[in-house]
């Protein structure tokens, strides 16, 4: 029996093309939101704070009785850990940053910012961009405390940290993407974070001097990327600090190949290219994803 009833009319749902404004706009929303994450969050600011500043002050000040006296001589040893405990800082930040991929996963935000109207690229580049910055932002803090262990508060020496450490922050974050685009949970993905970058830390040069090294520890010291973002900030430091030619033969000796010193544009360079193919890595990585 005819209601007279007539069934309304079919809305249309246009979905806007993809281009590259809204691929750049993509990015800027994903930064914006780790920056926000990053302020709002006091917990998580000083919780990635204190096992550095441990380190700095507590295991700095004990290790400095061991070798006083020795290599370095009128350097503080905590002088010398400091460019490592600033790479330990924005390292650590940069993989939680990375982590919170897998968050966001659980929670089902992960899946709307994947069907979104966007290339998966821009997604894990504001990712990268953000954690570089937020790391960065954090390492800030370290900077802050540099005239405590014997650091000048040279404007040339904090603006080249700054550079080093984005650029450090950039590749850790776009490895951890690479890592957290697979991962379901969290649990898996800290326990992959934690086998993966303490061993490159504790390798990297950061609490010991890269110089009379046994051949075994010093191949792995060459072949651990993070060396390479290390080496460099050491570097910065040493080079606004009034030593002997000695002290810094013993404590700053820098990366060699085969008796060829690497120089420190190298280093920055072989990072900014593994953070180039591991950001490629990242995307490929999306757009595999579910």
């Amino acid at each position: 029996m005819a209601t007279g009833v007539t069934a309304p009319g079919v809305v249309r749902v246009r979905v806007p093309g993809r281009s590259v404004r809204h691929d750049l706009r993509a990015i800027k929303i994903v930064l914006h939101r780790e920056l926000l994450r990053f302020v709002n969050d006091r917990t998580r600011m000083v919780s990635v704070l204190v096992q550095p500043v441990l380190w700095l002050f507590v295991m700095g000040t004990g290790l400095s009785t061991l070798i006083s006296g020795r290599a370095a001589q009128g350097v503080d040893f905590r002088t010398f850990m400091y460019p490592g405990v600033i790479a330990m800082t924005v390292i650590t930040t940069a993989m939680f940053s990375a982590g919170s991929i897998v968050w966001d996963r659980e929670f089902g935000f992960l899946r709307e910012m994947l069907v979104a109207p966007v290339g998966r690229g821009s997604i894990v580049i504001g990712k990268c961009l953000g954690g570089g910055i937020v790391a960065t932002g954090q390492g800030v803090i370290i900077l802050a405390l540099a005239g405590l262990v014997h650091v000048p508060y040279s404007p040339t020496l904090i603006l080249t940290l700054l550079g080093e450490m984005f650029l450090a922050s950039f590749t850790i974050t776009a490895f951890g993407v690479s890592l957290a685009a697979r991962m379901k949970n969290m649990q898996s993905f800290f326990g992959v974070m934690q086998m993966a970058i303490m061993p490159m830390i504790f390798l990297s040069g950061a609490m010991f001097p890269l110089a009379n090294l046994p051949t075994w520890l010093a191949l792995l010291t060459k072949i651990n990327p993070l060396t390479y973002a290390v080496d460099p900030m050491r570097h910065a430091v040493f080079s606004h600090l009034s030593v002997s030619p000695q002290v810094v033969d013993a404590l700053n000796p820098g990366v060699h190949w085969f008796g060829w010193h690497v120089p420190v544009a190298l280093e920055l360079g072989i990072v900014a290219l593994m953070g180039a193919a591991l950001l490629g890595v990242a995307i490929a990585q999306f757009r595999r994803t579910d």
